[in-house]
């Protein structure tokens, strides 16, 4: 059972490895990739799906700095935000707004598995357990 699950995972790494043009990932290539798999299905197909869309969403979220906000956030908060986070990670990083009332104020900014707080509620947080 393990050898075919390990075999799942390398061919969707496969797959992804095919996805990609100079580092960054190319719609053109992922909707070839899924057509090519479409027509040849391979053994636990729905299986390598999952796992080459696990891969997908890695990669798009490495490339994006999702910004939670509680109050309004405006276009050069964002364009200041892309900017710090490419030059932090010296890769292209495109900032996407979403509204989190939990915050209370202040940001939170997550970019794959980093995150970077600034708000309120962080700051509570934060407070709480030192105490």
């Amino acid at each position: 059972m393990a050898s075919g699950s390990k075999k799942i995972q390398q061919l969707a790494r496969q797959f992804f490895k095919l996805s990609l043009v100079d580092g960054g990932l190319s719609t053109d290539l992922v909707t070839g990739v899924l057509q090519y798999l479409e027509k040849h299905r391979p053994p636990n197909s729905l299986a390598v799906l999952r796992a080459y869309q696990r891969l997908i969403a890695a990669e798009i979220a490495r490339g994006q700095a999702v910004v939670e906000h509680a109050g309004s956030i405006n276009d050069t908060v964002l364009a200041s935000v892309a900017t710090a986070m490419t030059r932090r990670y010296q890769r292209p990083i495109a900032s996407v707004a979403r509204r989190n009332d939990t915050l209370l104020a202040g940001l939170r900014v997550r970019v794959g598995d980093d995150v970077y707080e600034s708000s309120v509620a962080g700051q509570l947080a934060a407070l709480a357990t030192a105490v």
